[in-house]
């Protein structure tokens, strides 16, 4: 492989790569939120609760939407929350002058934490018609350490567990559907880019497929059949598929000499998107997950395009990282209209972004020359939310998972 050919695999490696309409009046930060301009269709909602634990957490999911508007008077909505025993929360919903009960249920979870975010999930779906995604988890980079570790935590950074105490190169982790394994990259026991598993459950670690050459970019198809990745063995990186247990490995892609990366499957798993420098520079293309022949997704957008990342309600669309002005930015790419647009606004990079389960929201990594930031973005309303917080450190490559 020439220098400029390993540099573009290091780079997709490594991420160098509704009641009531309120307008914001220009930028304003609130906290560790940022209302765009222009945005619509937001629904005005009031936060009550006895326990100030349910009411702080409610308000912080709620603000992190982007499809609400937390305030105190004139609310279209009041959700209301209270502790129903150990690690059960009820919702209640009440709207109209005087007000009227719309629903009411009681939801178990895990601790009371999460019965709070999936009593609130329920509260979203009803006055929005879209799936909720506060109890959701999420597995990422984290560098606290000094060491790029494999985390886990639930989407506001709590319950943080380190999975890996490799203090080496870890990369890319990637939820398997049922949320009780985790596949990623590391270097930390040949010095070379080996597919690992976390098991959750049996709190173990074990190589996936750790063949001669790099093995990377492992991620589960929608249905958890089965894997796809980025192998080396039999010459450049190209495109692979397995079995769930990384068995009966079967190759995808020959492109005689050019590089792929960051495979990523549509919601129905019959196609993969990837990065590939066929034609010259990275660009986007897609191939069918059965094999047959690669082709460009006319993205149109940059002369850099990575990191791709298929929408799982919406299989029109892909999220991907593209370079833009000195620097790089997420953008969506619609299937549909042919059109590609940035959704992101960051001074720094914006980068590695990741679609949660309602097909609105992702996660992306806001990167600056000091730090690395988890952020959620809702692609409707334009509002991003800074989810991990300075005391962390730098946070990347997050990955997302809700039970389904």
């Amino acid at each position: 492989m020439s220098s400029s050919r390993f540099f573009l695999f290091l780079f997709c490696l490594f991420s160098l790569a509704s009641p009531g309409a309120l307008l914001a009046q220009g930028d304003r930060d609130v906290g560790a939120v940022v209302v765009r301009p222009g945005e619509r269709g937001v629904i005005p909602v009031a936060i009550a609760s006895e326990e100030a634990e349910l009411r702080r957490l409610a308000e912080q999911a709620f603000g992190a939407h982007g499809g609400f508007q937390l305030v105190r008077e004139r609310a279209a909505f009041t959700f209301t929350f209270r502790s129903a025993g150990s690690n059960r929360v009820t919702v209640e919903i009440t709207s109209g002058n005087p007000p009227q009960v719309q629903f009411r249920e009681t939801v178990s979870g895990e601790n009371t934490r999460n019965a709070l975010f999936r009593a609130a999930d329920l509260a979203a779906a009803k006055t929005t018609g879209q799936r909720g995604f506060f109890a959701g988890r999420l597995t990422f980079i984290g560098e606290r350490t000094g060491h790029k570790e494999v985390y886990t935590a639930d989407l506001f950074l709590g319950e943080v567990v380190r999975q890996t105490n490799d203090r080496s190169e870890s990369v890319t982790p990637r939820w398997a559907r049922d949320g009780r394994r985790i596949l990623y990259t590391t270097y930390f026991q040949s010095g070379f880019p080996d597919i690992y598993q976390i098991d959750l459950v049996g709190r173990s670690r074990s190589g996936f497929v750790t063949k001669r050459g790099t093995n990377t970019g492992a991620r589960f198809s929608p249905d958890g059949s089965r894997i796809a990745m980025i192998l080396s063995g039999e010459g450049n990186p190209e495109v692979y598929v397995s079995n769930s247990a990384g068995q009966q490995i079967r190759r995808l892609t020959r492109t005689n000499g050019a590089v792929q990366a960051s495979p990523t499957w549509s919601p129905d798993g019959t196609r993969l998107a990837f990065v590939s420098d066929r034609d010259g520079r990275p660009q986007l293309f897609v191939i069918p997950s059965s094999g047959g022949t690669m082709r460009r997704i006319p993205t149109n957008i940059s002369g850099n395009c990575t990191e791709p990342d298929w929408n799982p309600v919406h299989d029109n669309l892909i999220a991907f990282t593209a370079a833009t002005s000195g620097r790089f930015a997420v953008a969506v790419f619609d299937f549909t209209t042919g059109q590609s647009r940035f959704v992101t606004r960051e001074s720094g990079d914006a980068i590695e972004p990741v679609w949660l389960a309602d097909g609105r929201h992702l996660i992306y990594t806001a990167r600056t020359a000091r730090s690395k930031t988890l952020m959620l973005l809702d692609t409707q309303t334009g509002q991003s939310t800074r989810l991990s917080s300075p005391d962390f450190g730098k946070v990347s490559q997050a990955d997302f998972w809700i039970r389904r």
